[in-house]
């Protein structure tokens, strides 16, 4: 799986350089209960245009992976069907997804029934336009971290990879929360900024995304965008088998 090549990204506050077969690409809830127009986000009244604005860059990013041999690994945020995982009523993530209507009774767009941030619904499957290939793998998280209480690790190091790039929603949430607890697990973190997106703040003139991008390059890792990813992958000679 290529290995020995160097992948060099242009990014902030410097290039890095990643080693192909040591590096995987997480995509963090991109699932229609966050970027579908008939999911919980916008049965909220929350805005997702920016959601669905990275949807295509991302598409892009895992294009490039995969044909360069880079791992994909998908999260979910979806609890199980009784609620047991999502903590007890009065802590704060059972409180916070209330306010949400978790587990709460819809209809899909294609007429079956549903349930809001419940595993293996329509809810909780990832948007069609990123839809997870047979090679790629998908784990569900039931909290903002994806390595709370996950094999995310595990996997992780069953694989061999050191470095981790992340795509996903929302940004400064599940997005920073999972890339964090990378960074405290000794992974080389680099978000690409136009893969991700964060409602909360829009309005203001720094938004959520822009303080999470700056701590991020300062603190947790790099930052840097899909055109100079994919630009530095197909600068990766394509991945032969045997």
């Amino acid at each position: 799986m290529n290995a020995g090549v160097a992948l060099t990204v242009d990014a902030k506050p410097e290039r890095v350089a990643f080693a192909p077969d040591k590096t995987a690409v997480i995509v963090v809830d991109m699932q229609n209960d966050f970027g579908a127009p008939e999911g919980m986000f916008a049965r909220a009244g929350i805005d997702i245009s920016g959601i669905r604005a990275a949807i295509a860059p991302t598409a892009r990013v895992l294009a490039a992976a995969r044909r360069a041999g880079i791992r994909i690994l998908y999260l979910k945020m979806a609890f199980q069907p009784d609620l047991s995982d999502a903590g007890l009523p009065d802590t704060p993530n059972w409180l916070t997804h209330q306010r949400m209507n978790v587990g709460q009774s819809v209809t899909a767009p294609d007429g079956s029934p549903s349930r809001i941030l419940i595993r293996d619904t329509w809810n909780t499957a990832i948007v069609d336009e990123l839809a997870p290939h047979p090679d790629d793998l998908v784990i569900y998280k039931h909290r903002f971290s994806g390595f709370f209480g996950t094999d995310l690790d595990a996997t992780l190091k069953d694989w061999g990879i050191r470095n981790l790039v992340f795509t996903g929603c929302t940004t400064s949430v599940c997005v920073e929360s999972t890339l964090r607890d990378a960074m405290f697990r000794d992974y080389c973190c680099l978000l690409l900024e136009d893969c991700t997106a964060e409602p909360i703040g829009e309005g203001l003139p720094r938004t959520n995304h822009d303080a999470s991008l700056l701590v991020i390059q300062m603190l947790f890792g790099s930052v840097s965008d899909s055109s100079a990813f994919v630009g530095a992958v197909e600068r990766v000679p394509v991945r032969t088998s045997g």
